[in-house]
This record gives C-alpha cells, structure tokens and sequence, in this order.
C-alpha cells in the first residue's frame, strides 16, 4: 500500500522484455472475436437479408462499395473510379470511403458470397482487430500487466463512439494499423533503427490511406499533442530525438508518397473529384460526453439523440463515470511524464471536438474553441470535429492499462485477504466500464429484391444504356444499390449515394448526385404523396433528363407513395406501365436513340 501511494514517477512506465505469444494471448483475441460476433449476431444469422437498423442508407453504399471494388478485380478495371453509379458522370471512389484496402483483399469473398458477408467480416474483423492491435502494443510497449493491457486494449475497439461508427463506418470500425503506427513513431524517437522504423512506417500509413484517411488524420493530430505535451516536460531528451525522428520521417513520407501518389492524384484532381465537403458547425455538446451512447448497457436513445447528429456519429458518450474516473486517474498518474502526456492529449483533443465555440447542453456559451486554428486548413475543412473525440478513446485505454498495471505491482496477487486490492480495482473498473459497454446492435430484414433484377429479367431491357429508378437513388433511399448488386452490376444506375462534386464547375463536395429537374419532381412526389399538374414543359425536360443519363428503361419498386409516383411518370411519358417480375417499368429506349 506504501508504494502505491508514493508518486507514480518513482514507478515509471518502463518498456518490458519481449514477450513471446502464449495462451494467454490467445484467449484474450479469441474474447475480442466473440465479443464482436455477438455484437453483430443479428447480421452474421442472416446475411441473406440483414440489415443494421440504424445504418440508414450507409449499408446499401458500403456493400455497393465492395461490389463495385470486387466487380473492377474480376473485371481488370480501374478501381478508384466507376460509372456503375451516377451514370454517365461517374464516382471517383479515392475521393470517397471505399477501403480499396479492405475491399481489394476481400473481393474473393465478396464474388463467391456476395457484400453483405464482407460488410459482415468488415464489421465484426474491424472491432476484434483494433482491439488486439491496441491489446498488442500495451501488452509489449506500454505496461507488464497482460490483464491490463487485455482491458485497455478492449476499450479501444469496443468504446461507445467505435460502436456507434460500427453501425455503418467500416472505415472507423477497422483501426487496426492505427497502433502500430503510433508505435513506430515512437520506435523512431527512440533513435534504435530509424531507416528500418522509417520504411515500416511508410508502408503503414501507404496502406492506412486506402482503410482510412480521416481517421488517420485525426490520430496522427493527437500524437501530435501528446509528442508537444512530451517533448515540453522532456526538452533534453527531444533534442537527442531530432535527427532519428527527421531520417526515419523523410524515409517514411517518401515512401509513403511513391506508393500513394497516383491514387491520391486520383483523389484531389481526377474526374469527378471535389476540394471540400462542408458539414457546418457539428461539435460535440459538453454534455456528449458524459451521456451514455445508444447502444450501451446504460444507454438512453432519446438523451444520446438529443446531442448527436444520427445515431452513427455518437463520437463521444464516454458516461459521467468515466469521464470522472480519467480525472481521478489524471491527477493520480501526473507525475509520470508518458501518463500526462497522454492525458494532455485526451484532453485537448475533448476541447478540440467541442468545435469553434463551446456548447453546453444546447446552450451556446460562446466561448471559442481551439478549433477555430484548424477549421479553415485543407482537410481539416472536410473534418466533422466532433470525430476529434474519438482520438480520445486509445488515451483512456492506455490510461487504463496504466493504471491497472500500477495496481497490480503494488497487490502482486488475488489471495491478499487483509486489503484485496486487486479484487477492489476490478470491482471500480467494472463500475465505470460496465454501463458503457455494448449492446447487441439491432438488425432487420431488407424488403426483398424484385425478381426483374435477381432473374436478370433486367437483361432484355437494358442495352449500353442505365436503368433509372423511380425515385432515383439518393442518400435518403439507397436501394437501387443493392438491387444492382444483386444483378452482379450488370448494369449503371443513374444518380446515387456517393459524395462528388457539386457540379462541372463547382469543386465543393456534395452526398449524392447533383438533382436534375426530374429527379426533383420524383422525390417531391415520394414525400407528399401527391400527384401533381404535368406540363409540356416538364414532359421535354423529362426527355432531356433521360438522355443526360443515357437511360434505357425506368424502373418503379414498391414504395412508400407509389401509386402516385406511377401515376406521375404515367403523365410524364404519356404511356401505362407495364407490370413485369415485381416491377412497373417503362422502356424508354426510342426516346433516347436520338
């Protein structure tokens, strides 16, 4: 008890002899893994079908995502562009959150079983692999204690904002590289092997580019603040780390750069490319933080609804206990200098998300914000700062590993029977974690496909040209999607859900396609439920719309309003529709010939 009152400089975080691969090891991933099958059970019993409730629109497009990548490997086509969606114009998929990475390597499973089981193992991988990618970093580089680590690194994978992006942001779900380039970055500080650590570290963040680009920015920003916050309490020792830290940067950055240089490109200036998608003003409220997320043990979705954007950007929701108990362990851990630099780093990254003013509980007090630095500068205007929080989540892991490790050098064994220490620092972290922890995300069944599609009925209807659904895909209804994943993307499809440019000149980022006048009048006709007075005038642009998308029929589903969207189309062409394999469709193809 002595020593574990005496300041915790005087116990320091000392890096322990390499350890070799054990059971323990095992058991610990194999804990990872079933956690994250039972969180996702619901979609792994019927990948038929399933469908994660609270996804929205989001797992149409990602599985359209791997489709499509699994469709260009098949096919030898490139695959950082596609005209599979928004036909004629095109997706530019670098410039979009395709996990070309993830996609690519995948593309065997996803021919043979189709998306959903790769969104499935995208998911339910994702989770597992962070954590154990965290769980291995603590357990080697950070603390002794395996159980800390164990509880550290679940944390990391399986912390409230990691769930919430796990509904429907593969690309926030699978964060497996992230330690590892944290820890060569430390490795290069160190000064051991800075060509060797520097070359490791190029092909990281080569490879993390194509998993992830957002949250690679985002993590490289708070090692950033903890190195600052490292390097003042340290000045001595961060001159010797200049010269490894700048050869091992330079190799890594260059190498980094050759291999990702032609799809970057791609990205920032190829077709269909944009500069800057703007989201506004979408900090976190103070109270984010000490609420508790949707789908956690003690969670409340009307109280986490009431400051989060949806459902799949709950980015901070770490719980007053929680957040109590950092500041506890903050205090605690000071006066060692890895500890503080880590917790510094928590949190101005918690300030940073709170965006350019600080929000309390819908109050706007005013207050600025750090943010307001970082808002205007290229890629930081495309952030959503409230994601900043989620750099927050491998600072309380380590914190807990820490912590952990601390305690359990102090009270070496469980059978301690005057002061079971051990036993009451398990029984504080299950207090504080326990309401936090996951619950089983909800998944539904997707109405199904139209036989027009599955049977490749389709086929007698489409020539070169696309298939215009009725309403056209958007963000708000991504079902035509799936529909061409079922027909193997046999064919186009006009418009979509993808992000893009706002138009030929306008290099500003949009989500979806940029609404042509039919487009507009099939979707205010799905929303009111009202057939409107057609003109002549709206018959003509009709006309010129179909040829814009090169359609060769178009195609109406079952649909909320859709009497009157038949109805509409009907005016519109002046022609019936024609029932054919659970479809109502109209061939347009002598209208666009010319």
């Amino acid at each position: 008890m002595t020593a574990l009152l005496q300041a915790p400089e005087t116990v320091p975080v000392v890096e322990p002899p390499r350890r070799r691969w054990n059971r323990v090891d095992t058991l610990v991933v194999l804990c990872y893994l079933l956690a994250a099958f039972v969180i996702y059970a619901g979609l792994w019993v019927n990948l038929g079908s399933g469908y994660l409730y609270n996804s929205a629109q989001d797992q149409n497009m990602w599985e359209w995502f791997f489709q499509v990548t699994a469709h260009a490997v098949w096919h030898w086509e490139n695959p950082l562009g596609s005209t599979l969606q928004n036909y004629p114009d095109g997706v530019n998929l670098m410039a979009n959150t395709a996990m070309l990475g993830l996609g690519i390597p995948l593309s065997p499973i996803t021919l043979l079983f189709g998306p959903t089981a790769t969104w499935a193992i995208a998911l339910t991988g994702g989770l597992a692999a962070t954590s154990a990618g965290w769980y291995w970093v603590f357990s080697r580089h950070l603390v002794r204690s395996r159980l800390g680590a164990a509880i550290g690194g679940a944390f990391c994978g399986f912390a409230p904002a990691m769930i919430s992006h796990g509904n429907a942001h593969p690309n926030f779900a699978v964060l497996v590289l992230l330690p590892f380039i944290v820890l060569r970055l430390i490795k290069l500080a160190q000064g051991e092997r800075p060509v060797r650590d520097g070359i490791f570290l190029g092909l990281l963040l080569a490879y993390q580019v194509f998993l992830g680009e957002e949250p690679l920015l985002i993590t490289m920003l708070g090692f950033v603040v903890f190195a600052i916050a490292y390097v003042a309490s340290r000045p001595r020792e961060a001159v010797k780390m200049v010269r490894p830290m700048v050869i091992g940067l330079a190799v890594g950055g260059v190498l980094a750069l050759v291999l990702t240089i032609y799809p970057l490109w791609w990205q920032f200036f190829g077709p269909q490319s944009y500069k800057t998608l703007e989201h506004g003003s979408v900090g976190n409220d103070t109270a984010a933080f000490t609420r508790f997320a949707t789908e956690s043990i003690a969670g409340q979705a009307d109280a986490a609804a009431d400051v989060s954007m949806n459902r799949t950007e709950e980015n901070a929701f770490f719980g007053w206990p929680l957040v109590v108990f950092m500041v506890v362990l903050t205090i605690w851990l000071w006066r060692n200098v890895v500890a503080r630099s880590i917790a510094i780093s928590m949190f101005v990254l918690a300030w940073l998300s709170l965006g350019l003013t600080m929000v309390v509980a819908h109050d706007d007090t005013g207050i600025p914000g750090p943010w307001a630095l970082l808002a205007k500068l290229p890629l930081f205007d495309s952030l959503l700062e409230s994601r900043l929080a989620m750099a927050c989540i491998p600072a309380v892991g380590a914190l807990l590993a820490i912590a952990t490790d601390r305690i359990f050098q102090v009270a070496p064994s469980f059978r301690d029977k005057q002061l079971p220490l051990r036993w009451l620092w398990l029984g504080v972290l299950v207090a504080v974690l326990l309401p936090v922890a996951p619950t089983p995300l909800e998944t539904i069944s997707r109405p199904a496909t139209p036989a027009f599609f599955t049977d490749g009925t389709w086929a007698q209807y489409v020539a070169t040209g696309s298939v215009v659904a009725v309403p056209l895909p958007s963000p708000g209804d991504a079902r035509a999607l799936n529909w061409q994943n079922r027909a193997n993307s046999g064919f186009p499809l006009a418009d979509g859900y993808f992000v893009g440019p706002n138009g030929p000149n306008d290099k500003r980022g949009r989500y979806g396609a940029v609404e042509r006048p039919t487009a507009s009048l099939l979707n205010d006709v799905r929303d009111s439920g009202n057939v409107p007075e057609i003109t002549d005038k709206q018959r003509a642009q009709l006309v010129a719309d179909l040829r814009y998308w090169h359609a060769d029929v178009m195609v109406l589903a079952p649909v909320t309003n859709q009497q009157a969207l038949q109805s509409t189309v009907e005016l519109l062409l002046r022609t019936p529709a024609r029932y054919v394999d659970g479809v109502w469709l109209w061939d347009v193809r002598s209208l666009t010939a010319q």
